[in-house]
C-alpha cells in the first residue's frame, strides 16, 4: 500500500527549509539553512531572498536523498503562503510553481502559523494555542541594540544572557484585556539602554532578564485569562520563542496551578522548518484541498483564523476516521471533504440571504 508523501517548503523569514513527511507524521527528512547577519544587524528582505535562492536547490537535493525517495513518489508539493516577509516568501512560491510543472504534482498553500500548531498538536488534543511571533520580533530588535550575535538566533542569545541577570528593572507593562503591546516596552528599553549601561546602573544581562520576565509575564496573564474564559486547562506553545525555557517554566507553573499541563517541543520543530509545512499541506491534500497554479501566490498578511482546518472539523467530518495510515480511506475522505466545502458554501450563501432579508 503506497504511502502518501509531501514535500514542503518554508521560507517566510531568515530560514529556508525543505521537509519530506508522510501522512502518518513520519518525518523522512527536514534540512534547513539560516541566514545569519553580523551582530547588531537584522535581515533585510532582498538579502534574505538571495540567501534562500542560493540554498534552496541544495536543500531539495539533500531532502530527497535523506528521505530516499524520488520526485515520482511525491503526492503533493506544499509551501508557505504567508504570513512573512514578501521577498523570502516569493522564493518558495516560485520554486513550488516550477517543480509543480516539472514533476506534474499538485500544489497546496499553507498558513505558516497553522503549520506550527499542527506540527506538534497531532494526537494530543491541546486546548489553548499560543503564538509568539510578535514577541520574537521584539526580542530580535533588542538583541540588535545590545549588539548580540545572531548565531544561532538573537532570541536564544538573549535567553542565555538573561540567566546571568541579577537585577530586575521596571519596564512598561501593557496588557488590555486580551491584547498586549510590545512597542512601548521596546521603545523604552531601546531609548534607555545606552544611558543605563554607561552609568553602570545595570548590566546587559540585567536588561535581558528584565525584558524576558516582563514580556513573558504579559503572555502568561492573557493566556490564563483566555483559559478562564474558554474553560481550558492545557496550553500548547509553538513558534521560535516557544523554545525559550524560561517561558515554558512560567507557563508550566500557571498550568499546574489550574490543574493543567503545558505542551511544547524543542528547536527541531519549534523553529521554522519544511516538515511542518509538508505535514499540514498533506493533511489538507488528503481531504481534497489543492491550490491552482494561478493562485499559488504569497501574502505577508495571512491570519490564522482565515484557515479552515478541514481535517480538524469534527462537526462536519464526524463520519471520517482519524487518518493514521494512508489507504483506501483517502479517496473517501477527499470526497467527504469536497462535500463539506460545498455544504458550507451553500450554508454561508443562505446566511447572507437571511441577513439581506432582515435588512428590508
Amino acid at each position: 500500500m503506497k504511502r502518501m508523501i509531501a514535500l514542503g517548503f518554508e521560507g517566510s523569514a531568515n530560514k529556508i527549509g525543505v521537509g519530506v513527511v508522510t501522512l502518518d507524521g513520519t518525518i523522512l527528512s527536514n534540512p534547513r539553512h539560516t541566514y545569519i547577519t553580523p551582530p547588531g544587524q537584522g535581515f533585510l528582505p532582498r538579502e534574505t531572498a538571495q540567501h534562500h535562492l542560493q540554498h534552496v536547490l541544495p536543500l531539495i537535493k539533500s531532502a530527497l536523498e535523506t528521505a530516499k525517495i524520488t520526485p515520482d513518489e511525491i503526492d503533493c508539493l506544499c509551501y508557505t503562503k504567508g504570513p512573512g516577509m514578501g521577498a523570502p516568501l516569493q522564493v518558495s512560491a516560485v520554486v513550488i510553481r516550477v517543480l509543480s510543472q516539472l514533476w506534474k504534482k499538485p500544489i497546496v498553500a499553507v498558513n505558516h502559523c497553522v503549520a506550527h500548531i499542527e506540527m506538534v498538536k497531532d494526537g494530543i488534543g491541546f486546548s489553548v494555542r499560543l503564538l509568539t511571533l510578535l514577541l520574537g520580533n521584539c526580542l530580535d530588535r533588542f538583541a540588535r541594540v545590545l549588539q548580540l550575535s545572531n548565531d544561532p538566533a538573537p532570541g536564544y542569545n538573549i535567553e542565555q544572557l538573561a540567566k546571568k541577570g541579577e537585577q530586575f528593572i521596571d519596564l512598561p507593562y501593557v496588557v488590555k484585556g486580551m491584547d498586549v503591546s510590545f512597542s512601548g516596552i521596546l521603545s523604552f528599553i531601546e531609548a534607555t539602554t545606552e544611558e543605563k549601561l554607561k552609568n553602570n546602573e545595570c548590566t546587559p544581562a540585567d536588561l535581558c532578564y528584565s525584558l524576558q520576565e516582563t514580556v513573558f509575564a504579559m503572555l502568561v496573564e492573557i493566556t490564563e485569562r483566555a483559559m478562564a474564559h474558554c474553560d481550558k486547562k492545557d496550553i500548547l506553545i509553538v513558534g521560535g520563542v516557544g523554545c525559550n525555557e524560561r517561558l515554558q517554566e512560567m507557563m508550566r507553573i500557571m498550568c499546574a496551578e489550574r490543574g493543567g499541563m503545558l505542551y511544547a517541543t524543542d528547536d527541531r520543530y519549534c523553529i521554522d522548518n519544511g516538515a511542518m509545512i509538508a505535514y499540514t499541506g498533506l493533511l489538507a491534500f488528503a481531504f481534497g484541498e489543492t491550490t491552482p497554479l494561478e493562485e499559488s501566490t504569497f501574502t505577508q498578511r495571512f491570519r490564522t483564523d482565515e484557515v479552515h482546518a478541514i481535517w480538524r472539523d469534527k462537526k462536519d467530518l464526524a463520519s471520517v476516521n482519524v487518518i493514521d495510515e494512508p489507504g483506501d480511506k483517502i479517496e473517501e475522505n477527499r470526497e467527504i471533504g469536497t462535500r463539506v466545502k460545498q455544504c458550507r458554501s451553500e450554508r454561508n450563501h443562505l446566511k447572507k440571504l437571511d441577513v439581506k432579508a432582515k435588512t428590508y
